[in-house]
Order: C-alpha cells, then structure tokens, then sequence
C-alpha cells in the first residue's frame, strides 16, 4: 500500500526533471501507480474513499425504536441496562458480546440528539493578577514519621500566571491553618496578588449567610494585605482549576521523589518539612523567569504579618480545673479554677493567658469532643481525693505512658482497696521529682517481679537520681606543634 511519503518523494524527484520511471524506482512504486498519482496530483489519503457503508447487519435494528423512546423520555438511560433488559425480552437474540454495538448506538444518539454537555472555557492569566489556595489530603502519600503514619493535610497556594507553589503542612482546614498557609506562600514570594480565589471553605466563605461573601476574620485579612476575594460556585470545584491541578501534579511529582528516596519515614517532622520545601525548591526552580517576571507585578507586602489565632476573652475554668475550647476540654493547673483566661488558638497550639501573662502552652486536640487533661494540674488535689479517681471521667489521661498503666492493673491485682491511693502516690512522685526516672523506676520493678508500691517506687527512684551519671563535659584537645617532632628527629640524626 502507497503512503503518503512515498508520493511526496515522487512529487519530490518529478520536480528535478527526472524520468518517470527513475522517480517511480527511488519512491518504491511502478511506473503505472506513479503516472497514476503523477495525473491526479493527490496523495493516498485523499483518494481513499471514506467508509460509510455497514460491513455485517445490525442486530438492534428492530428493537431500536423502542430503546430510542426511553432514551428520548429519559437522556440517563445507560446502554449496559438497556442490553440487560433486551435479553430479558428477547430470550437468546443477543449475546454478551454485542453489548459494545450497542453501546456505540447510545454514544452516536447522544452525539446526535443529546442534551449539551457542559462547556469549560479557558483562561488568559495575568501577571500579579491571581494567587488560588486549597487544602488539600497527603494520606494517600503513606508518609510516616518514626513509623508512624503521619495523617496531615496541606494547604496548597498558587500564583496562577508563572505557576510558583508553595505549601505548609496542617491538620484541619480551619481559619487559622488558612491564615498561617497564605501568611507563609505571600512572605515566601515576596508580594501580594491583586486578588486570592478560594472554593468555599466554610474557613473563609460565609455559607449560610448569602448577605456576606467572607466570614470577617477572613474580610480582616484580605484588606490587610490589600487583596480582593473571590470564591468558587457551589459544586464547582473546577473553577478554581489551577490549585487542583497542582494538588495533582504536585502529589505526582512528590510520590516520584519518595521512590527516590527509597523510604517514606522520616526522622522527625522537621526532617519531613525541609523533604517539602526542597520539593517545592525543585518545583518551582523551572519557573524562576516566569515568576521573576510576576514578582514585578505584585503589590507590596504589609509592614507586618497579621496574628494567626483566634482570640478567645472571658473563658472560665471550670470546678475541674478544665476550660472548653471548639468542644474539647483541656486542663489547666488547679490554681486559676473560677477565673477567667484568655486563650490564643493557633492551627496547632493553644497559649492560655492570665492577664498578660502566658501561663500555658497546650498541644490543639483535633476534631471535636476530645480530652487533654495534664496529671501534673491536679494531682495535687486528686492524692487528697482518691476515691474519685475510680470514675473519673478523664482517668485515661491519668496514665503518662504504658508502665503507667501496667503498674496500676499490678496494684489492682494485689492490693485492689488501695490500688488508687497506692498509684496516685507515684503519679504524685512523677509530677513532682522526674517523669522519665518514676517510668524507668516501674519498668524495671515489673521487670525483675518485684512487689510494687509507692515507697519502693519512690525509693527507687531517689536511688537512680543519686546513681545518675554525670552529663559528659566538652573537652578541648590544644593542637599538637609539628615542629617539636621535626626537631626530635633532627636531633637524632646529629648524633648519630
């Protein structure tokens, strides 16, 4: 069969004068195909008849009518059921292999006579023009941390015309992970875009309120970077476009990375943080013109960054010495129980305030109805209560590690009437001499099957801090004169 290069090489020798049947020999052809294609001076692919005739029967020409009714009455009948339903009308006419026939029938209708299908139509960007952000989830990466799985999400910023990305780690797409996010990208690329596009976080986008568009700690941090909003429709993910296609390549690129690696764990999350930012380094190095290019069109940044927290007046701590923040509870020390503090709720941490004073730094509980009671808060009161630390509501916080609990189920076995006198003695002992030594003291009472208690524990516990090995001091070597040996030897020499 003639190709189409073949005739253009014919074409091609003709043009030099040469005879037919010399150029008809140099583009593989005979003479009379090449006078053929000489005459008409057309190619193989234009004169190849298109096909529009049926090669076999169609099976569905008789019962098309009725599928084409229901199609008419309803566009979202599928093929698949349609097939189905004609076998069971028309025992043994079709076979399973004559669903994709049928299937083409349906796709040629709708091409036909279908309802029209949504149209996305494409964007010109322009310089400093538009950063877009989203949150997007990292589980899929299977990243670990010390080996364990490290569920977190990442709140992901664009500058759409150059591409530039960069991202943050966060675990809930709360306002202040959104805060702390956009802070971070806009100091990182030195500029502000005229506008930020967001879809509808519930962080950031007034939801329930169609009189406002953004929430106004949100409006608060736009018009302090001088930034116009936007938002995405309802269910239209796609609008904002340009941040889901770099959660995908991003991931795309970042899975490719950890194959490199050979590992998925890391040592610790500062390890993990600087793998991100020199993936993002990599990322956007292919861009530096671009970018440098938009960064002169960005406007200037604030003289200062805007707080990143929530600041929450007038909390009341509570009879137990706890405070309710987002529907979790936490403990504070026993000594501020009635009064009123103020707490700063970060993304990840909480500082409670008295006054003006700091007089707490407390991990963020994520998600709601969660606990975090601090032992060392109460103990001081719960060792004169005991009997409430049976049914207390929180008593799981009670235990700092698996020792812990160990030796309280070793005490509930052997002296159940005091067991929880017994263990807040040594809970006692923990928060106020040393954690880490009342842990090593248990692990190696249960070890060697000691009888445990209180006193032994405490008395261990004084031993290991007296037996406690001294911190090694720095030492300094003072560098050695190579000259002194030069002499040694020259010396040496002359008596010899």
């Amino acid at each position: 069969m003639v190709k189409d290069t073949q005739v253009k090489g014919l074409f091609k020798a003709m043009s030099k004068k040469k005879p037919l049947y010399i150029s008809a020999r140099q583009a593989g052809m005979s003479e009379n195909t090449a006078r053929k294609y000489v005459k008409s001076q057309r190619f193989p692919s234009d004169l190849k008849q298109s096909h529009t005739w049926r090669t076999r029967p169609d099976p569905f020409i008789d019962v098309w009518p009725q599928v084409e009714a229901i199609l008419s009455r309803d566009p979202h009948f599928e093929a698949k059921a349609a097939f189905q339903w004609l076998q069971q009308e028309n025992p043994g006419k079709f076979s399973d292999n004559q669903v994709r026939t049928l299937q083409r029938r349906f796709r040629q209708w709708h091409a036909l006579y279908g309802s029209s299908k949504e149209v996305f139509f494409p964007q010109e960007h322009h310089p400093g023009a538009l950063g877009a952000s989203d949150f997007t989830s990292m589980s899929e990466l299977r990243v670990t941390i010390a080996g364990v799985i490290f569920d977190h999400l990442l709140y992901h910023f664009v500058l759409t015309w150059s591409n530039w990305e960069h991202g943050t780690i966060c675990f809930s797409e709360s306002f202040e992970s959104l805060a702390s996010g956009l802070q971070n990208a806009l100091w990182r690329c030195g500029g502000v875009p005229d506008e930020h596009r967001t879809d509808r976080l519930s962080a950031a986008v007034s939801n329930l309120d169609e009189r406002k568009d953004f929430t106004s700690r949100y409006g608060a941090l736009l018009r302090h970077y001088n930034m116009e909003g936007q938002k995405t429709n309802p269910n239209s993910g796609h609008e904002n476009g340009d941040a889901e296609q770099r959660h995908y390549r991003f991931k795309r690129a970042m899975e490719q990375a950890l194959i490199l690696r050979c590992s998925r764990d890391f040592a610790s999350r500062k390890e993990y943080e600087l793998f991100l930012e020199q993936l993002f380094d990599r990322l956007n190095a292919g861009r530096q013109d671009r970018f440098e290019e938009e960064q002169r069109h960005l406007r200037p940044l604030p003289a200062r960054r805007l707080p990143e927290y929530a600041d929450i007046r007038g909390v009341l701590v509570s009879k137990a010495s706890t405070i309710l923040i987002r529907k979790n509870v936490y403990s504070v020390h026993s000594r501020l129980r009635d009064e009123h503090v103020t707490v700063h709720l970060y993304s990840e941490r909480l500082d409670v305030l008295f006054g003006a004073d700091v007089v707490e730094h407390l991990p963020r509980l994520r998600g709601t109805a969660h606990h975090r009671i601090n032992y060392r808060h109460i103990i001081d009161w719960l060792v004169r209560k005991p009997g409430a630390f049976a049914n207390y509501r929180y008593r799981s916080d009670l235990f700092p590690t698996s020792h812990f609990r160990i030796a309280y189920d070793m005490l509930c076995e052997r002296i159940p009437a005091y067991a929880d006198r017994e263990y807040l003695q040594i809970l006692h002992c923990a928060a106020r001499q040393s954690e880490e030594l009342v842990n090593r003291a248990l692990q190696k009472l249960v070890a060697q099957g000691a009888l445990l208690s209180a006193p032994a524990v405490i008395a261990l516990v004084g031993w290991l801090e007296c037996n406690a090995m001294p911190a090694p001091m720095d030492t300094s070597v003072a560098e050695v004169e190579l000259s002194l040996y030069d002499n040694l030897l020259t010396h040496k020499e002359a008596m010899v």
